[in-house]
């Protein structure tokens, strides 16, 4: 059954009623979708610990998850075309990312109307909530996930949260950023272990049980407390902190990636108050997060509902490497990323391909091509996913000797010398947040937008049969521009060594046992890892810019180095280690861009001449060239004033 009702909570015009080309003017519904969810059904089959969920009298699991819907107010004169956001921790991004719009303020629920380009284009998109440990407000969506029981009790096991303090702490939540906690069955459990690491791949070091405990410190003292966890001594910044232990809560978490599935299956299929024709294509945009989580999807067969039918037709899925996520395991925390777990398992890419490690056979993609529905897939990734050690794994084969053959069904594409996020600005130290906030250098000052909104018309154009997207274009083994982190370091003259990370101090996948309970979806912790999959990035220029992707105005005709990773400030401990979603950009010095560039026109030239090339390629739309060579222009003015943006 799937989606059984909808209560909508408010109804209104969106951007004050605002026409949007054909589309006419839209509005915004908000609300709540139940689900009704048949665990026999095999389109659930793989769902971790559905089984184990209470049913109400008809065998059916409910659970509920927020909505936001932004459509035509007349459906009819929409292009036909549902995107689906999914909200990334929670935050609906889609608008403000498309539409270039500056996010919205932090706690805000508004959305942004921006330049209107979705709406101009006549999308109906629906934000989705899916997170179980997301603390659900107007800002923030989430979803009430059903509960797995064993014997009638609550199911009970281990679970290992991550703790990366930037500033010197005592106290901190037991969950991954400020979401809901796994709270420890028993404050006083004996065998719960504090682990302690200097880098990812580092040795442990166990911290004594009567050097920290469950409690909470507080300006009124330390309280025992199930959900936090204080360590006597401190954590310092820049270490890696494993809590192991036993609680006694275990949300399903996959229910999330079944609100994915159905929300989707439900608005596109028509019949309901909400969208009466339905669409003829559904397509969804993942980022970061989001964008593993429907690498997840894909991997599990998620793209046939209930009824047998398919659900999306493309997915761009932007800034996900070549990992997965904690979206379908008992404890899974989906906010996770970097911890070692079920999401840093083979396989990588979408074709079949034999881990050199275990001989397993198995691709991205085999699922849904057995069912039939496999969809058009882009997949777009900056420098960062490079970096941090596995967005070559999408291309290159895991042993690393040769490229990759490309499925059929997808385009990969790596945004050159770019950054993981959208802004170059970072929370202030001590935010749990983020893994790590004081940089060496500042951000990454180039916007890369343009180029996603080229990828989703050409995922559309492509999902309706118009034309086929261009070619895919990432770092490569066969023509050179594939290399070593080590070797690009080395090439690097933009950077003092000094400031340079160091290579063997960088993120890497290791093959990951976990543990005898893998198959049913419940892990053993610490993870045992293993040997490394290997790890490659673009080659750099003489500037040090990447050479291969698609490469900006800013990076043809450059006025400094752009990267996607950045040292970590020595204030915020580890400074040998990489920030892992921020890059940097450094100008040239005023004298070098003069003999570079004769005047600013003669620079504006230049980058409109590079900007001209990829709409040409139709990496770029060609409403966007002006929008690409004014960002130019804006950096071009910045460095000629003496911006370094070095400290």
């Amino acid at each position: 059954m799937a989606v059984v009702s909808v209560e909508i909570t408010e109804r209104a015009p969106f951007a004050d009623g605002a026409e949007s080309g054909e589309a006419g003017p839209y509005e915004r519904v908000d609300g709540l979708l139940t689900h009704a969810i048949d665990p026999a059904n095999p389109a659930n089959a793989l769902i971790t610990d559905l089984a184990l969920a209470r049913r109400g009298a008809d065998g059916l699991v409910r659970f509920t998850g927020d909505f936001t819907l932004i459509a035509p107010v007349d459906r009819e004169r929409g292009n036909g075309e549902l995107l689906i956001d999914v909200v990334n921790r929670g935050r609906r991004q889609v608008m403000s990312t498309f539409n270039l719009a500056p996010p919205s303020r932090v706690g805000s629920s508004e959305i942004p109307l921006g330049d209107g380009f979705l709406c101009r284009r006549g999308y109906t998109v629906l934000s989705v909530g899916w997170q179980w440990d997301v603390p659900r407000s107007p800002a923030m969506m989430g979803l009430e996930a059903p509960a797995a029981f064993e014997n009638g009790k609550p199911a009970t096991g281990q679970v290992l949260v991550e703790i990366r303090p930037d500033a010197p702490q005592r106290t901190r939540l037991l969950a991954n950023r400020v979401h809901k906690p796994y709270p420890a069955a028993d404050v006083d459990e004996p065998q719960a272990r504090l682990l302690v690491k200097d880098w990812e791949d580092g040795p442990y070091r166990e911290i004594p049980r009567s050097a920290w405990r469950f409690a909470e410190e507080t300006d009124a003292g330390v309280f025992p407390s199930a959900s936090h966890i204080t360590v006597e001594a401190g954590m310092e910044p820049g270490k890696i902190y494993h809590v192991v232990y036993t609680t006694d809560h275990a949300p399903v978490v996959g229910a999330g990636l079944l609100a994915v599935r159905d929300a989707a299956a439900w608005l596109k299929n028509g019949g309901n108050s909400l969208a009466p024709s339905g669409f003829a294509y559904a397509h969804a945009y993942g980022v970061s997060q989001t964008g593993r989580l429907l690498r997840h999807l894909l991997y599990l067969g998620l793209n046939v509902d209930e009824e047998g039918r398919q659900v999306y037709d493309g997915l761009l899925v932007h800034v996900a490497g070549a990992r997965r996520g904690e979206f379908n395991q008992r404890f899974g925390q989906p906010s996770v990323q970097s911890t070692p777990g079920f999401g840093h398992l083979f396989p990588f890419a979408d074709n079949e391909l034999s881990d050199p490690f275990t001989e397993e056979q198995d691709g991205l993609l085999r699922r849904v091509r057995a069912a039939g529905a496999a969809p058009r897939v882009v997949y777009t990734n900056t420098s960062a996913e490079y970096w941090r050690g596995d967005g070559s794994l999408t291309h290159i084969d895991p042993t690393g000797r040769h490229d990759l053959d490309e499925a059929p069904e997808s385009r990969t594409y790596l945004f050159a010398s770019t950054q993981h996020t959208m802004t170059d600005s970072l929370p202030a130290p001590g935010d749990p947040n983020v893994d790590g906030t004081e940089r060496r250098f500042p951000g990454n000052a180039l916007d890369y937008r343009p180029l996603l909104r080229a990828a989703l018309a050409n995922l559309s154009a492509w999902a309706r049969g118009d034309a086929q997207p261009p070619p895919s274009r990432h770092p490569r083994l066969d023509n050179g521009d594939a290399v070593t982190r080590a070797e690009a370091l080395a090439s690097l003259r933009a950077v003092d060594d000094d400031a340079k990370p160091d290579p063997e101090r960088l993120w890497r996948l290791r093959e990951a046992n976990m543990g005898p309970r893998a198959s049913e979806g419940v892990g053993a912790y610490p993870v045992a890892e293993g040997r490394a999959y290997p790890s490659f990035v673009s080659a750099l220029d003489a500037d040090g810019n990447e050479v291969a992707g698609i490469r900006l105005p800013d990076i043809e005709a450059p006025v400094g180095a752009h990267s996607g990773w950045n040292p970590r400030h020595p204030d915020s401990g580890s400074p040998e280690q990489i920030i892992p979603m921020v890059g940097f950009s450094l100008f040239f010095s005023p004298d070098e861009v003069r003999r570079r560039y004769a005047d600013r026109a003669a620079y504006e030239a230049q980058a409109r001449s590079a900007a001209e090339r990829l709409a040409a390629e139709r990496y770029l739309l060609a409403e966007d060239v002006d929008v690409v060579v004014a960002g130019a222009l804006s950096r071009y003015d910045d460095a000629l004033a003496g911006d370094s943006r070095a400290e």
